[in-house]
This record gives C-alpha cells, structure tokens and sequence, in this order.
C-alpha cells in the first residue's frame, strides 16, 4: 500500500517556499548583485567568481549539521556523510599542492583566512610572544601584527608583541637586509611571509636562514597566490615553511574559507605536535562547528584546482596582470616594483595628484570595482596614494591579454576624469569630489562603455541571460 504524503503543519508552510515568492525584497536585491557583478570589471585583486559545482555544494543541505570536532571524533551524531566530505577535502588539499601526506597535513575547518591565522598562532606561540610581518602600508595584511604608533589594531598584534618589517622606499621591494638586522633585535618566535597587496615573489630561503637564526617558525599566507601556489606558477613556500595558511576565494576560485597545512614531520623540536596542536586551536579553541556547506565547496574548488584547466587559468591570470601593467605604463603611470610576479598590480597615483579613494569613487560610478590602497611612503591610510588590481576574477570570465589593454583604457579615462574634475571643483575633499561628479557626461559615456564591453563575456557560476538591468 503506497504510503501517503502528510502536508505541512501550518506553522511550517512556508519552509518549501522559494525565496522570490517569500522574500521578494531580498531576491530583488541578489538579482541586482548579479547584474553588478555582470555588468563591471571586477579588478579587486581579492576577489573571483567561482563555479556552478562551488555555488551548488556551498547552498547544499550540508549547512544543516553540526559537527563539531574532527572525522572520526565528534560530538554529534549523524556525521558519517560529513566525515566522508572532510575526508575528501583533506585529501584534495594537499593533492592540490602536490604535498605527500606523510610529510603534510591540513585543517579544513577555518572560516576564513584570518580565523586560520589567529588558530595558527594560537597552536604555536603564547600570549605576548613575538612576530614580525610585513607592515600594511608595505603590502602586509592586518592579521600579521598591523599596528600604529597610538592603537593596536589587528588581534594578532593585541594578543602578541608584533614588530612589522618593511619594503624600501625606493623600489618598492622587501628589504631583507634590514628585515635580518632587526630581527637580530627583536628575536621573533614566529616570521611571516605572505601579503595582500605585494606583487613580486618571496625569497624564501632568506626567511627560513633569517627564521631558522633564532629558531622561529616561518610561516606562509599564502591567501592571495595560493591558485598560483597550486598551478606552479608561484615559488614553493612548502619547501620551506613550518606552517601554511591561505584563503580559498581567491586566485584558488573557492568559496569563502580558510586551510592551514602544517608539517607532520620534522627535525625540528619547535615542530613537535603540530597536527594535534593545530587541530587543537581550531577547535575548541577559536572556533565552534565547522561550516560542513563551505567544505563541501573547498572540497570541489580544489578539484579543479588540480586540473589542467586551472593550470592554464593561472598561467593566463599571470600573462594578464602583466599585460595591464604594461598597459598602464604605456600610458605614464607609475607601478610600485615597476611591475608584477603575480595576479595583482600596484598602482601608485602620487605623481598624478590624486588619490586612491577618489579612483575608487570614479570608478564605482562607472561600473569598475577596485580597492584604494596604501603604497609605501604614505602618511596616512584614510587618503592612500594608490589602488590595488587584481586578474583573477576577469580570466575567470575569459578575458585575455588584450581585453586586458581595453581595461587599462578604461582605467586611463577614469584617472583623466578624476584629475579635471579635482582641478574644477577647487577642493580635495573627497565629498566635495563625488558631488562634483552628479551628471558628469564623460563619466555617464565611461560608465555605458564599460557595461557594454562587460556584458559581452561569459559570467561563471549562474545564468545572466535573463537578468535586468539595473537603474542607477
């Protein structure tokens, strides 16, 4: 006898509603993002667009369960399933940077790369220990000791006495001689290397002689260049490092989450443990139940990570960044370096007079996102002297070298726009800026010739065919 369906109590009727009849304000408001992200160029240089398989397991019915602990130890039952895909994300992990899991594990579980950090630390040193990373006005990230003269701003720096080395002031590179000497003063317990806006390698084997002097750990963030980390088109910090952390969002094209890989075996007395350590600090000690949805999607970006698309994809994020460098100086602009070893590009808008906030406005109005930035030399990180571009997301939608010399067009016409309107208005506050900008015809042209060039390549993950255009 066929069994029959029971209907919905009624203070559940609504459980199996789809969100455009139930919440038309929130899926309006979603449907207008994807035209954004449709219609711009998307050069934030932390930024991607990720898959249709990533967006599928990351809205999966996996964000029901909690699992708190490690599979095979948990505190919840229920978790076989779950067990199965962390399994499975550990495994693609370290298959994805070409790691022998005797040598190497990894932790899944982070939320993001700033939550694997602090774990990080947490697992390795104690309160009021010493690290040093590279300063934020030099390209660090906040989560490597940023503070100022008068606050300290990031945890890391809160919880732990933090001393940031810096690039030179004249090229624009890390200055290890000066790192080494200071680390002779300081003794760090920890080194990091990693950054968010740097655009040239790392010398790794000089961290790890200047670490191994007053038996520190080094460790990697690798965040923004981990996709490159993974294709080979990026030097190896595994060869060297004790610990390395990274995002998955970025040049990796995952889902929003952080991993941390730490040595299993080691000569060292420092590494001692470190699996347990490490997976300690995770959980209990800075997190609760792992985000089992966010995995599962870690768990199929790294797939593709490890194919020869994504070989290809990097190497072509690379020959990209390079081209709109080029691009950009073809027209006399300056770049931090001179260039770039990676996805991102530096641009330093001093000579021009004009900042990188008031870049960033202009573009914003013209459908273009990016970020302003601090560039070495800057006194102050409200008004920084430059923006920050990055080539993931765009590759990701198919552009090439020379789509990416149309945007360095673009770029140009702005930055042209920025410096007349700043000479017009007679001000250089930044509200005064944006209102001169109301109407502006040369804007509304740049503005309706980005959407067109946008909206004639591909946009990963879902379907824009039938999306409306917003109106501004």
């Amino acid at each position: 006898m066929a069994s029959q369906s029971k209907s919905a109590a009624p203070f559940n009727a609504f459980l199996n509603t789809p969100l455009a009849s139930y919440d038309p304000e929130i899926d309006a408001l979603i449907e207008k993002e994807k035209y954004r992200q449709f219609s711009g160029l998307e050069l934030i240089a932390s930024e991607n667009f990720t898959s249709q398989a990533v967006f599928e397991a990351n809205g999966s019915c996996l964000t029901n369960k909690y699992s708190e602990g490690l599979p095979g130890a948990r505190y919840y039952g229920g978790n076989e399933y779950v067990d199965q895909i962390e399994v499975l994300c550990q495994e693609r992990a370290l298959a994805a940077f070409h790691l022998d899991p005797k040598e190497w594990g990894v932790n899944v579980q982070p939320y993001s790369g700033s939550t694997a950090n602090f774990a990080t630390f947490t697992a390795l040193i104690n309160p009021q220990d010493r690290i040093m990373g590279l300063d934020l006005p030099s390209g660090g990230h906040l989560t490597h000791g940023y503070q100022t003269a008068k606050k300290k701003i990031s945890s890391s720096s809160i919880y732990f006495q933090s001393m940031p080395y810096q690039v030179d002031t004249a090229t624009g590179y890390i200055d290890y001689d000066r790192l080494e000497a200071n680390a002779k003063l300081f003794r760090p317990k920890v080194l990091i290397c990693g950054a968010s806006a740097y655009p040239r390698e790392w010398d790794y084997s000089r961290l790890r002689s200047i670490a191994d002097q007053h038996d520190a750990y080094l460790m990697m963030d690798m965040a923004h260049i981990s996709g490159l980390v993974a294709a080979r088109e990026a030097a190896n910090p595994f060869e060297v490092c004790d610990v390395v952390t990274t995002t998955t969002h970025k040049t990796l094209r995952g889902p929003r989450a952080g991993l941390i890989f730490f040595r299993r075996h080691s000569d060292a007395a420092r590494n001692k443990d470190l699996e347990s350590r490490i997976n300690q600090a995770v959980f209990p000690s800075c997190q609760g139940g792992p985000h089992n949805n966010t995995i599962a999607a870690v768990a199929v970006a790294l797939k593709q990570a490890a194919s020869p698309e994504f070989v290809a994809y990097a190497k072509a994020v690379r020959a990209n960044a390079c081209r709109l460098g080029e691009a950009l100086v073809g027209y006399g602009y300056k770049l931090v370096t001179g260039g770039t070893d990676n996805h991102s590009v530096l641009w330093d808008l001093r000579p021009h007079k004009v900042t990188g906030s008031k870049i960033e406005k202009i573009c914003d109005l013209a459908n273009i996102t990016i970020n302003k930035n601090s560039v070495h030399g800057d006194v102050s990180a409200v008004t920084p002297g430059g923006v920050r571009l990055g080539a993931s997301a765009l590759t990701s939608r198919s552009f090439t070298e020379d789509d990416f010399v149309r945007v360095a067009e673009f770029l140009h016409r702005a930055v042209q726009i920025a410096i007349e309107v700043q000479s017009s208005c007679g001000s250089r506050l930044l509200k005064d800026f944006i209102k001169a900008l109301d109407g502006h015809a040369a804007l509304a042209q740049l503005r309706t010739d980005v959407e067109a060039f946008a909206t004639s390549f591909p946009m990963p993950g879902f379907d824009a065919s039938n999306l409306k255009p917003n109106t501004h």
